[in-house]
């Protein structure tokens, strides 16, 4: 009876009206939840002369990063400049005023000359303010804080009010500590240590290109491709519309660089097919979301910020790529572990074979679009750099395009997609360079030290009786930090705010208790927990963007998100203890080792949280999966036997309570 009324309430869920969204209201769900493509829109001439705009901003990138030498500063400089410029008449003071076409007011036309030209007046005047130093004048400190303010201004309409809070309680901190105003300028401004400094060195290069090569491939097609390959392989099985998300996220996550705009843009397609098929909407908008955000962890490309790390660190990018392999597998495995448990849980089934691609023809027929990726990555693997690598994989998106007459570029798909590269570069940079004061901030008055004093006093607590004891309170208070500060920040913005402030802290208290954690290790550990922020409770962006198409309750869709995500919140706790899940000082039989391990450990905590296996288990089965799963993950072969002994009882003792139950449901028919 009890399977009987779990069919009945799928059936009664299913919705045979569900459709995909159009691609008007997946449009309306970005721009609401996505700042960065809150933008004018421009036709005819207007239109054009803003395309034109967009692909002279192109052909500056290309032509400083790939065939010129300038000076840093010169360059950076002037790349904030018409990122200022172009973005004051994209980017509208209200999200409302984007509904008239081709109208920019006239305060923004003034905003953009006075914005950008704070920042040329630098580039003009390179050699007579380096030759002032820290002695500028009182027109360099006027013009200075009129670009930093009005860069603050644009970076609220770009990315929301969350990233310029923290930049601005930075430099009150400054200010409330003595720093003059020409001090605070010169650090901010004029010094490669402040809003031109790495962050945004990072995104003028690296950054950059890789936000072209998304653009390019979008237009090859690639993106149909990932959700019809993910059909093809997840979509006949019990839940397939939602293993579906998770695969197709995984994919899209290695070309995109935000979990809000990854959410609506695949959500669209995968969350009104999980909820035909009878997946509850806070479910089907929690896969989505929390597939999304895990694409910010996926290699090659880890939302941009593998770029950022790769200059902070000094660590070779390929080196943070291949770190990040175990990881993303894990956090993946876990999410579809879930979505399998759920299915099999209530009843759901696939979607009918005839319907979805074969996948040996699509492979054949389409595979041929994996090949920019393999581009990139070997030419990465070969020691080529990120930005001659990137510019490999564009010549071959349009030696690929050629094959068919559909994705075969013209000349005015090539602008478009030149134009949408470098539209979609505005919010990115822009984040960076405002991170760039939280950078500058720090490094003046050292409230990175003060922060890490504190946290040493936890520490070294003495009710903390081992040093994994202290190491563990301090992660745990880093990775409460890191969400904190997380919220509402674009990806690579959100990890230049880690690197500076949290990583440090992390280092220091492993120092401090006499545990050497490696550089990479922390990082990495503060990345994972930024970008958790996206769907963590109670303001989880991404969540709430997947609850929008679900029309579900955000707050819910939060928490289901967090649960279906639990591998991004465990796992970098034991990739700092144990950095051989980095492959840092790992043979390649403790890699294996280690991955089979994690993925049974992530199971058997799958199996807890969902409360199911071959029927309902049972909470004392509950509480020792998820046991077993936590010594699974860990590497350490002691802990591993004895999960494994856990797991193996749990299993036994499911079994046999199944088998009983069986036979006593069959004796109940038979009466």
């Amino acid at each position: 009876m009890k399977k009987i009324k779990q069919i009945e309430n799928v059936k009664h869920r299913y919705n045979p009206m569900e459709r995909e969204l159009t691609e008007e209201e997946t449009q309306k769900l970005i721009v609401h939840f996505d700042r960065e493509s809150n933008v004018r829109r421009f036709t005819g001439i207007p239109g054009i002369i803003m395309k034109s705009f967009l692909v002279l901003f192109a052909a500056y990138v290309v032509w400083t990063t790939l065939f010129i030498t300038l000076p840093e500063q010169v360059r950076r400089s002037a790349f904030v400049g018409l990122l200022v410029f172009i973005g004051f008449l994209y980017y509208p003071f209200r999200r409302s005023m984007t509904r008239r076409e081709n109208f920019i007011p006239w305060y923004d036309i003034a905003l953009a000359i006075l914005g950008s030209s704070a920042f040329f007046y630098y580039v003009f005047n390179f050699d007579a303010l380096i030759g002032r130093a820290a002695m500028i004048n009182s027109v360099d400190i006027y013009i200075g804080l009129m670009g930093m303010i009005l860069l603050a201004e644009l970076c609220r309409r770009v990315a929301g009010i969350p990233i310029v809070i923290v930049a601005g309680a930075f430099v009150t901190y400054a200010v409330l500590d003595g720093y003059s105003l020409r001090r605070i300028v010169h650090q901010l401004f004029y010094t490669t240590e402040g809003i031109i400094g790495i962050p945004i060195g990072v995104a003028s290069t690296f950054i950059v290109l890789f936000v072209f090569l998304a653009a390019f491939l979008e237009k090859s097609g690639i993106a149909k491709f990932f959700i019809d390959l993910a059909n093809s392989i997840a979509g006949a099985s019990s839940g397939g519309p939602a293993k579906v998300a998770v695969i197709a996220s995984a994919l899209l996550g290695m070309i995109t660089g935000s979990s809000v705009a990854n959410t609506v843009a695949s959500g669209s397609v995968t969350i009104p097919a999980m909820k035909k098929t009878g997946y509850k909407p806070e479910f089907a908008a929690a896969v989505e979301a929390s597939s999304s955000t895990g694409g910010q962890v996926m290699p090659p490309i880890l939302g941009a910020a593998a770029f950022i790390m790769a200059e902070i660190t000094g660590i070779p990018y390929i080196t943070i790529a291949i770190a990040a392999i175990i990881p993303a597998l894990l956090y993946f495995a876990g999410v579809f572990m879930m979505v399998h448990l759920e299915a099999k849980k209530t009843g759901l089934k696939g979607l009918p074979k005839d319907t979805l691609p074969n996948f040996g023809r699509l492979l054949f027929s389409s595979g041929y679009l994996f090949l920019p990726i393999v581009v990139l990555i070997f030419l990465l693997a070969r020691g080529f750099t990120p930005a001659y690598a990137a510019c490999g994989a564009i010549v071959t998106v349009f030696v690929i395009t050629l094959f068919k007459k559909e994705t075969r570029f013209t000349p005015t798909s090539f602008v478009d997609a030149v134009a949408t590269g470098s539209k979609n570069t505005l919010g990115v940079a822009i984040a960076c360079a405002v991170a760039g004061t939280v950078v500058g901030i720090v490094t003046l008055t050292g409230i990175g030290q003060v922060l890490i004093r504190l946290l040493i006093l936890v520490v070294n607590n003495p009710f903390l009786i081992s040093i994994n004891a202290s190491l563990f309170v301090a992660l745990l208070i880093t990775a409460f930090a890191c969400l904190i500060l997380g919220l509402g920040v674009p990806t690579t913005a959100k990890y230049v705010i880690m690197a500076t402030i949290t990583a440090p802290m992390i280092l220091r208290a492993g120092d401090e208790i006499g545990i050497v954690v490696p550089l990479l290790a922390a990082h990495m550990f503060v990345f994972h927990y930024g970008t958790d922020a996206d769907i963590t409770p109670p303001v989880g962006l991404a969540a709430y963007a997947g609850a929008a198409i679900a029309k579900s309750n955000p707050i819910l869709t939060c928490v289901v998100s967090a649960k279906l995500a639990i591998a991004g919140y465990i796992l970098p706790f034991f990739f700092v203890f144990n950095p051989e899940m980095l492959f840092i000082g790992a043979t390649p039989l403790l890699i294996i080792k280690i991955i089979i391990s994690c993925l049974i450990g992530m199971f058997n905590i799958a199996v807890g949280i969902q409360g199911y296996l071959l029927q309902k288990v049972y909470w004392p089965l509950r509480l020792a999966a998820v046991a077993a799963g936590f010594l699974l993950i860990d590497p350490a072969i002691k802990t591993t036997l004895i999960g494994f002994s856990i797991s193996a009882m749990v299993i036994f003792i499911h079994y046999l309570q199944h088998k009983k139950d069986q036979r006593l449901k069959s004796a109940a028919v038979s009466e």
